[in-house]
């Protein structure tokens, strides 16, 4: 049995043919096998091994705006703080009382709270911030009542789980000055010191 040779011409068309379909045939069974299947619920994914980069200033969990009445030329003047977080009217009157920070007191802000309200500590109740107080002694020295409480009252109303303040002495409803000079025993807002409030 005699076995047929192809010609060279035969030879040269198949091997080239073949060269030509082979790469593409292999692209796209290398692309089918290395597929990655969608997931129908996104997926945790594992940090590469090493410290954590530190994050930016704006994008760091828990960091909020707070805001705050502080006093600049014998008026209330509200200024915004970034704190690491909100808290309860307790926690954002104890930031108040600790007076003006660095950057406040370079900027003329300061404080009519020391000396003029002794105040120990705030609870919300019903939506109203009742703030307990205690009487000072005769030699505080201080006249700047109105500034004092109003630091207090206008601070606590930039709350939004805020809707008033009243003052309690002993557990008791306290009257304390507005800025008209009368006495209320509340709930006070902001706008009851309108007469010594600046421009933010």
């Amino acid at each position: 049995m005699t076995r047929r040779r192809r010609s060279p011409a035969v030879t040269r068309r198949v091997s080239s043919s073949g060269r030509w379909l082979l790469p593409p045939v292999v692209a796209l069974l290398l692309l089918a096998g290395c597929g990655v299947p969608a997931d129908e619920q996104p997926r945790a994914v594992e940090p590469p091994f090493g410290p954590p980069a530190a994050p930016a200033a704006s994008s760091v969990p828990g960091r909020v705006e707070q805001a705050f009445c502080l006093v600049r030329a014998g008026r209330l003047v509200r200024v915004l703080r970034q704190v690491d977080a909100a808290g309860g009217a307790d926690g954002h009157l104890r930031r108040l009382l600790a007076g003006p920070d660095n950057a406040e007191r370079v900027a003329g802000f300061g404080t009519a709270l020391p000396g003029a309200v002794h105040v120990l500590g705030a609870r919300l109740v019903d939506g109203r911030a009742q703030v307990e107080v205690e009487p000072l002694g005769e030699e505080s020295g201080r006249s700047d009542e109105v500034l004092a409480y109003g630091q207090i009252v206008c601070t606590l109303d930039s709350r939004a789980d805020v809707a008033g303040v009243s003052f309690l002495l002993r557990g008791r409803p306290l009257e304390v000055p507005r800025a008209d000079g009368s006495l209320s025993s509340g709930p006070l807002t902001a706008a009851d010191y309108p007469a010594v409030t600046g421009p933010d």
